[in-house]
C-alpha cells in the first residue's frame, strides 16, 4: 500500500521523518529555505533583523496554514497573507542593504529565492495547486 507521505532525512542527525505531501512542494522548500537564510545573515541592525526574521517565518507559517486547506476562499487567505509576508521581508532586506546591514551577496541570494516563491504564490492565489 502506498502512502501519502514521505521521508526526509537530514544530515544533521541520522533520523528519518515522514513528512506531509506539501511538504514535498517547490514553493515550501523555497519559502523554508528564505526563512533560513534570513535567520543565518544576522542583519546588523537589531529591529530588522527582527522585522525580517519574523516575516520571513510568517511568510512561511502562512503558506504552511494554505497548502493543506480546502476552501479556497482560506487558501486565497494565507496565500495573500505569505505574499504579503514576503514582501515586507524583501524590504526589510533591501533596506538592510542599503543601510550597510547586509551584504549585496545576501541581499542577492535572499532576493533570488523570494522571486520564486513570489511567482509560485502567484499560481497559488490564482487557481487550486498542491
Amino acid at each position: 500500500m502506498e502512502s501519502d507521505s514521505a521521508t526526509l532525512s537530514h544530515s544533521q542527525d541520522l533520523e528519518v521523518i515522514e513528512v506531509l505531501p506539501f511538504q514535498r512542494l517547490d514553493v515550501y522548500l523555497a519559502a523554508k529555505e528564505l526563512a533560513r537564510l534570513v535567520h543565518a545573515f544576522r542583519i546588523r541592525d537589531a529591529e530588522l533583523r527582527d522585522q525580517a526574521t519574523r516575516s520571513s517565518k510568517s511568510a512561511f507559517l502562512c503558506l504552511c496554514e494554505g497548502l493543506p486547506n480546502e476552501s479556497t476562499a482560506m487558501r486565497r487567505k494565507y496565500f495573500t497573507e505569505a505574499n504579503n509576508s514576503l514582501h515586507e521581508t524583501v524590504g526589510a532586506l533591501d533596506l538592510a542593504a542599503a543601510i550597510g546591514a547586509l551584504s549585496q551577496a545576501e541581499l542577492g541570494r535572499a532576493q533570488a529565492l523570494a522571486v520564486r516563491v513570489k511567482r509560485m504564490l502567484r499560481g497559488l492565489i490564482g487557481g487550486r495547486v498542491g
